[in-house]
């Protein structure tokens, strides 16, 4: 496998390379950045390495051969697991909130427009004539408020037992993670899409990223942590890992 690797240079943007890594074809974007990052995003499990502007492509061919067998892993994963129409806000339409199903209903009236759950419908009210585009994005900004609302009481109570401070919560749909640290500014982004999963996700993510306050990296003694701490982790881990993946469209 490795010594059949290969790469190849993609002209269509200077920013953006190609690598053919045993037979699977890497996007390469280099950034102003420190480290490398390699991701596979969901649905298809394509792969993309962020590398700093001036490091070598033959090099970043390596990193990924060496991690050929973590990236199968995850593309077999994507490649299995159940997939989400696209949502279109008509009548009817199935949604979820904190892991329970609503049925959505959508009215129109001149007035703000609004999410209210009631029974097992989600009303959404909307102007006259209100686009698809628009409809989802008041959807949206809901979820987002619902995870708002659910993180603070969660920080309040993680940030103690683990003797941590995060500076800045930050909440917006991220396409490839439920959430992610940044420990230099002790900065954490969590996902608009954790609305839909169970308020039990939604805790462990928050205390995920806290405790990589305490360790940045995923290595034995972030596990010995979250062990410590959340002795359940990996059975929040596996139900946010078995959940439909939302529908996305990928862009650079």
């Amino acid at each position: 496998m490795m010594s059949s690797a290969s790469s190849r240079l993609s002209s269509s943007n200077m920013n953006i390379k190609q690598i053919d890594v045993g037979g699977i074809t890497i996007d390469v974007v280099f950034k102003n950045i420190k480290n490398v990052h390699l991701s596979v995003h969901p649905p298809t499990g394509r792969v993309r390495i962020s590398a700093p502007t001036r490091m070598k492509l033959d090099t970043l061919r390596v990193y990924a051969i060496s991690k050929i067998n973590w990236i199968k892993k995850h593309q077999q994963k994507f490649q299995a697991q159940e997939r989400e129409t696209r949502r279109e806000y008509l009548d009817r339409e199935s949604h979820h909130v904190w892991g329970r199903r609503y049925l959505l209903k959508v009215k129109e009236e001149n007035r703000t427009p609004s999410v209210e759950l009631k029974h097992n419908e989600m009303i959404l009210t909307v102007r006259p004539g209100a686009a698809m585009k628009k409809r989802e994005a008041v959807v949206m900004a809901w979820y987002r408020d619902q995870v708002r609302d659910a993180v603070a009481p969660l920080i309040e109570k993680w940030e103690p037992i683990l003797g941590v401070n995060a500076n800045r919560i930050i909440i917006r749909r991220m396409r490839t993670r439920w959430g992610s640290c940044t420990p230099g500014r002790r900065t954490i982004r969590l996902n608009t899409e954790l609305a839909k999963k169970s308020r039990e996700c939604l805790e462990y993510v928050v205390a995920h990223e806290l405790v990589h306050l305490l360790e940045p990296t995923h290595n034995a003694d972030f596990i010995s942590l979250m062990d410590k701490f959340m002795p359940q982790w990996r059975h929040y881990r596996d139900e946010l890992n078995r959940a439909p993946l939302g529908h996305v469209e990928w862009e650079y």
